[in-house]
């Protein structure tokens, strides 16, 4: 497995800068301008729909800490309990 991980984070076919999609295209874009869009489709969906249309889904292989910080953003920045994982299975 750890050869595996090595290959998908560490191989040449690997995105090294954020990708934006402009009039169905994709295009590099800086680590600000990704971020502004990713934090702009989240408040709108927010805001269209409400917290609760949000959900998150997390996964067991990740450490607790990554876990602990998913949950606490879906609380505290998007303001949603529907937090989920394959853990309870």
């Amino acid at each position: 497995m750890g050869d595996a991980m090595k290959q998908r984070s560490q191989g040449g076919q690997r995105l090294t800068t954020p990708m934006v999609r402009d009039d169905g295209r994709l295009r590099e874009a800086t680590w600000e301008e990704a971020l502004d869009r990713v934090a702009a489709g989240f408040s709108g969906v927010v805001d269209a729909h409400g917290p609760t249309s949000f959900g998150i889904f997390s996964c067991s292989k990740t450490t607790n800490e990554v876990n602990y910080a998913v949950q606490r953003f879906a609380r505290i920045v998007v303001g949603s309990n529907n937090i989920d994982s394959c853990n309870r299975t």
